[in-house]
């Protein structure tokens, strides 16, 4: 088969080496966004009177046909024919004969694929961005129902002060938010037009670089031609964020993880979202957190490929950067999927509250509580940090917990306790007094689910 570009050419490869060169086995995943490109260079080829009417009319209707065709799965790309690019090329001149060719006037396979990139990028992080939300309207569901439903809050995994529910989780809403921030932001790099810029250094013909921009949806071009076709700093973005995403997910995967097991009980995740064991009958396991955890290193993988990729290549296009699509493709597939995943093991997850509720009473979380009702009498916080420890130290001892020593044991400690101190010890005092800005006391949790409430508002145009 004679190659679109085979003029200089006096053999051909082997079949072999043509299969390891080729591209049209992933990026066959362009073909919605290649015709979308040609269809916009194409009308500004003819609006400028580099094609004729007749001549632009005539592929127009062939790529429409071939956009439907696409669209029915009717297309049998080929190695021979590399990659999307010229697969449809030739698709187009079987179609309505040699005047397809002169679709390619103007451009080049460089500034194409990158225009596809673009494309693909801009329409998929909106989804992804869609996802986001979904995810965090599922937290804060949650969230609205647990406001004073009370759990250990951690550090270095032991428990440090209790928490509510709803502040834990809505940790996460934020961590979401920030992420979704990130993808909007990135919008700004993704929606730049490189087309026209050709292989590398513009063109001769009389093109309207911003025409074809306004057609696309763009919202301007790159202003320098050797950029347009070199820079992929777009996909590394998008992979920062979504690695950044993926690990937002893991973090919360591993406490779900945990919190469903046996020794926490604190949730039952939904059957739907859960497997059993093929030797235990008795083992339900939170699979679908498990995986997420896992695919996040995949993501990760795509984002340092690139840029590994990326770090010794000279200007301009070189065929090292067609390497930038698979991680691409692979991180927005992995994203999505876990984004959807997730948003339904939140909004099914059973809570055990009155597991949570017994948790809170049978540890020392309490312990600051203590320090600080010392140091609000007056007494200096390392000391009553000092008067707290041994006091631990003596329930520990008696097997009991802070709620368990009689009145006596405190004011052997420090004559600064009095009879209030149960009452500041009890778990709902503990979370409610934290009343700072950003802080775990109910009013303030109150407070960020509105806030949270009206960001999801915003976005939902209501």
């Amino acid at each position: 088969m004679t190659k679109l570009w085979g003029g200089r050419f006096t053999k051909t490869a082997e079949e072999w080496v043509d299969a390891f060169g080729a591209s049209i086995g992933f990026d066959q995943a362009l073909v919605m966004e290649d015709i979308q490109g040609s269809l916009a260079h194409v009308t500004m080829l003819g609006k400028c009177g580099i094609l004729s009417t007749d001549e632009t009319n005539q592929i127009k209707v062939g790529l429409e046909t071939l956009r439907e065709k696409a669209k029915a799965g009717e297309l049998e790309f080929s190695v021979q024919n590399e990659d999307i690019h010229l697969n449809l090329e030739k698709f187009l001149i079987d179609e309505i004969g040699p005047v397809g060719g002169k679709l390619h006037t103007g451009r080049s396979r460089n500034d194409q694929v990158a225009t596809d990139m673009h494309l693909y990028l801009r329409n998929e992080t909106k989804e992804i961005m869609a996802a986001v939300r979904n995810v965090q309207q599922a937290l804060l569901n949650q969230a609205s129902a647990h406001v004073e439903t009370l759990i250990p809050g951690y550090t270095h995994l032991q428990r440090a002060q209790p928490v509510s529910f709803a502040h834990h989780l809505m940790a996460y809403f934020w961590m979401l938010e920030r992420d979704y921030s990130r993808y909007e932001d990135s919008l700004k790099r993704v929606n730049v037009s490189p087309l026209g810029a050709g292989a590398l250094a513009g063109t001769t013909f009389p093109i309207d670089r911003a025409y074809s921009a306004e057609l696309l949806g763009f919202d301007g071009i790159y202003e320098n031609s050797l950029d347009a076709v070199s820079d992929r700093d777009f996909i590394v973005e998008f992979l920062s964020a979504a690695s950044l995403t993926m690990m937002h997910l893991s973090r919360l995967c591993e406490e779900l993880i945990l919190w469903s097991s046996q020794e926490f009980q604190f949730i039952e995740m939904d059957d739907a979202f859960a497997t059993g064991s093929s030797i235990m009958p008795q083992k339900k396991n939170p699979d679908m957190a498990e995986l997420i955890r896992g695919k996040t290193g995949r993501v990760y993988g795509g984002l340092f490929s690139l840029l590994t990729t990326l770090k010794g290549l000279p200007l301009a296009y070189n065929k090292d950067m067609q390497e930038d699509k698979e991680g691409m493709f692979d991180a927005v597939h992995t994203v999505k999927g876990s984004l959807k995943i997730f948003a339904g093991m939140i909004d099914t997850m059973d809570v055990r509250t009155e597991v949570m509720e017994k948790a809170v009473h049978n540890d020392f979380s309490n312990a600051t509580e203590l320090a600080d009702y010392l140091a609000s009498k007056g007494l200096p916080f390392r000391e009553a940090h000092e008067v707290v420890g041994k006091l631990v130290l003596t329930a520990i001892n008696k097997g009991v917990f802070l709620l368990g020593l009689s009145y006596e044991d405190y004011k052997q400690a420090h004559e600064l306790f009095d009879k209030d101190i149960y009452d500041v010890l009890e778990p709902k005092t503990v979370v409610a007094r934290r009343n700072s800005a950003g802080g775990t006391g109910f009013d303030q949790v109150r407070l960020a689910l509105k806030k949270a409430e009206d960001i999801l508002n915003v976005t939902a145009g209501t």
